[in-house]
């Protein structure tokens, strides 16, 4: 179980040190998860309800650059009522499991009504796709 995302560097996500730029792990990570959200779990992202992100971060562990191959894996830290928090790890393509993570993100969606901003309950889609894919988090 569980969903690792593809994320193909360029030549331009280095930074002047050589590495991939701290700016383009967040990317990474973003895409990932709204490209799970679009392809497993149907969210619209003009539709009724959306996922704004409410908080990040990221512990950077070690360094990776061009013209290296990466993928995001992507689990569930934690399902709430109105939230969804991401457990996320940047890792060599083809790593077998989040043994030497390049990175560890999260970051939290907060649902909410598209025109009102107000938060609303996760979509039951979400959660659906959620115990499908990617199994609630222990705890």
């Amino acid at each position: 179980m569980g969903y690792r995302h593809p994320f193909p560097l360029r030549w331009n996500d280095n930074d002047q040190y050589g590495h991939m730029n701290n700016a383009v792990y967040y990317v990474a990570m973003d895409t990932a998860v709204n490209t799970w959200l679009i392809r497993h779990a149907g969210m619209d992202p003009a539709g009724d309800v959306i996922g704004l992100a409410r908080a990040s971060s990221c512990e950077f562990l070690a360094p990776v650059s061009f013209p290296d191959e990466i993928e995001v894996d992507v689990a569930v830290g934690r399902l709430g009522r109105t939230s969804l928090t991401w457990d996320l790890a940047i890792l060599r393509a083809g790593a077998p499991d989040r043994g030497e993570p390049y990175a560890t993100g999260s970051f939290t969606h907060v649902f909410v009504d598209q025109t009102a901003r107000r938060p609303v309950p996760v979509p039951d889609r979400v959660r659906a796709a959620v115990e499908q894919h990617l199994g609630l988090p222990e705890g």
